[in-house]
């Protein structure tokens, strides 16, 4: 009984975090924006919400992958820290350069079609990104080898083409949220972030080889980080 109480209060916690996230990105984009009809930001939103509903429902597995990546244990990498003390802020200036973009007309010259392209590839991405989630029962939101649960290496689903295929995703949702929100502006951060995001690929894949028992035979296995046929 214990255990079932303890994956429901995960599951709600995560499920409440899937409605706060939007509802705060809700706030801060309209209120920036000083305007209701700001439709880019209400796409984004809605898309979001959704996502996160999915994530906390249909795509997560156990309570015990719920409590990790909701609260991780110990471990966490130093540069990982500093990855996120980058990237936060980042998503953070997006959002508020989206909202002014949407405030001031700096940004009139996107075609509807790049738009539409823009929210096709980031919905790829959340996609690729929920495959790698679903199918890796040690998909953490931070890099640290989880030798409390017994990590080994997962080599499923789309882990047969490359090595971190969340990152794939992660890398196409990332840089197109700019497009999402229908400025030109907002996209500098997020490519700034995607960049980052390369260079946290980098150096967790060092740290699997060195630290996870069986990465090095996968890295053989499965040649290419990111992108097949390239790196």
């Amino acid at each position: 009984m214990k255990k079932l109480n303890l994956s429901q209060k995960a599951r709600a916690q995560m499920i409440l975090r899937a409605f706060m996230a939007p509802i705060l990105m809700v706030v801060l984009l309209f209120f920036v924006a000083g305007r209701w009809d700001y439709w880019q930001g209400w796409v984004y939103s809605i898309l979001n919400m959704i996502i996160l509903l999915l994530m906390g429902t249909l795509f997560t597995k156990s309570s015990e992958l719920v409590e990790e990546r909701l609260n991780p244990k110990g471990g966490m990498k130093g540069w990982d820290k500093f990855y996120f003390a980058v990237t936060t802020p980042m998503y953070i200036i997006a959002l508020i350069l989206g909202g002014l973009d949407a405030r001031f007309g700096w940004t009139t010259n996107m075609p509807l079609a790049v738009y539409w392209l823009g929210v096709l590839v980031y919905l790829l991405g959340q996609a690729i990104f929920l495959w790698a989630r679903y199918t890796n029962d040690y998909f953490s939101s931070v890099v640290r080898i989880q030798t409390d649960r017994g990590q080994t290496v997962c080599k499923d689903g789309p882990y047969r083409y490359v090595r971190h295929p969340g990152y794939v995703g992660g890398f196409l949702f990332t840089v197109t949220v700019g497009l999402l929100l229908g400025s030109w502006w907002a996209s500098i951060p997020q490519v700034i972030a995607g960049v980052m995001l390369i260079w946290r690929t980098a150096r967790e894949d060092k740290t699997l080889q060195a630290e996870l028992p069986g990465y090095v035979e996968f890295a053989a296995q499965t040649r290419f980080r990111l992108i097949p046929g390239i790196w």
